[in-house]
């Protein structure tokens, strides 16, 4: 059986927005509402280079990650073609206005996952120099 953790009410995530969810251990969760009232959770890191999608834009179903505008489908975590790759995501339902997360999933789901680093000695900084900046081919090549 489900244990649910009660996370806010639906009216303390912005329409077309998101609020985040700390863990003890791993990637903190994005809650999202939809202009619709729907409300879905997705781990706060897109599949392409660990943007937050919190602070993305939501239309419809999906989320445009900030970083470079990849496109997320709130319903089922994954990028909308022609991208590729999926953020995992998490139970969530709303019962008299209150937005609950499976307590379980919260506890354990993706918890090996991390944030992306930026700053010195991290593949991340791209500083002048730095042997280990990596340069992206435009996209779609």
């Amino acid at each position: 059986m489900t244990e649910w953790k009660t996370i806010c009410r639906v009216e303390d995530i912005p329409v077309l927005g998101a609020r985040r969810v700390a863990r003890p251990a791993g990637v903190a969760v994005a809650v999202f509402r939809t202009s619709q009232d729907e409300v879905f959770a997705l781990l706060d890191r897109c599949p392409h280079k660990g943007g937050p999608l919190s602070q993305g834009i939501v239309f419809g179903t999906s989320v445009a990650c900030p970083l470079h505008n990849w496109t997320i489908g709130l319903d089922d975590g994954c990028a909308k073609q022609p991208d590729e790759g999926c953020t995992p995501r998490f139970a969530c339902k709303v019962e008299g206005g209150q937005v609950m997360l499976d307590a379980r999933e919260l506890a354990t789901h993706a918890v090996d996952l991390e944030a992306p680093r930026a700053g010195p000695r991290h593949a991340t900084s791209g500083a002048v120099g730095d042997e280990t900046f990596d340069v992206q081919a435009p996209h779609g090549s």
